[in-house]
C-alpha cells in the first residue's frame, strides 16, 4: 500500500472517530455517569474510602474480594504417613511425601510395584 492510501485510510479512520467522540459528548447519559463518578469519588475521598470498601459495603457477597481459602497452604489437606519397610533389610522409612531419596532407590532397584507393596498407610487422628 503506498504512503498516500494509508494517509488517507487513516484520516478516515480519525474522522470517524472524531464523530464518535462528538456523539458521546453530546450524550446525555455519558453526562449523568461522569457527574455521579466524580460525586462519588468525592464522597468516598471526604469518608476516607477506596473503591475496594464501597464494593464490600455494598455486596459483601463479592466473590472478587473474598479470598480464596483452597488456595492457602494453612487450610490443605494434611497429607497421610506412610510407612515403608524393606522386608530385606528390614530398614523403615517414614514419609507424607513421594519423593523420599531411599524409597526412589528402592524403586529403581526392586521396581515400582514390589516397593508399592511394602508400603503402608498411617492414620494419624489430630
Amino acid at each position: 500500500m503506498s504512503k498516500l492510501a494509508e494517509f488517507r485510510q487513516l484520516q478516515k479512520l480519525l474522522a470517524e472517530q472524531l464523530r464518535t467522540l462528538e456523539n458521546f459528548k453530546s450524550d446525555s447519559g455519558l453526562k449523568k455517569e461522569i457527574e455521579f463518578e466524580v460525586k462519588l469519588r468525592d464522597l468516598m475521598a471526604e469518608f476516607g474510602y477506596n473503591l475496594k470498601d464501597v464494593i464490600k459495603l455494598l455486596d459483601p457477597h463479592d466473590s472478587r474480594l473474598t479470598p480464596n481459602i483452597y488456595k492457602n497452604a494453612a487450610w490443605r489437606k494434611p497429607r497421610q504417613m506412610r510407612v515403608c519397610k524393606n522386608p530385606h533389610t528390614g530398614y523403615v522409612i517414614e514419609t507424607k511425601g513421594g519423593n523420599h531419596k531411599k524409597v526412589k532407590e528402592y524403586k529403581s532397584a526392586h521396581g515400582y510395584e514390589t516397593v508399592e507393596s511394602w508400603l503402608s498407610k498411617v492414620n494419624i487422628i489430630f
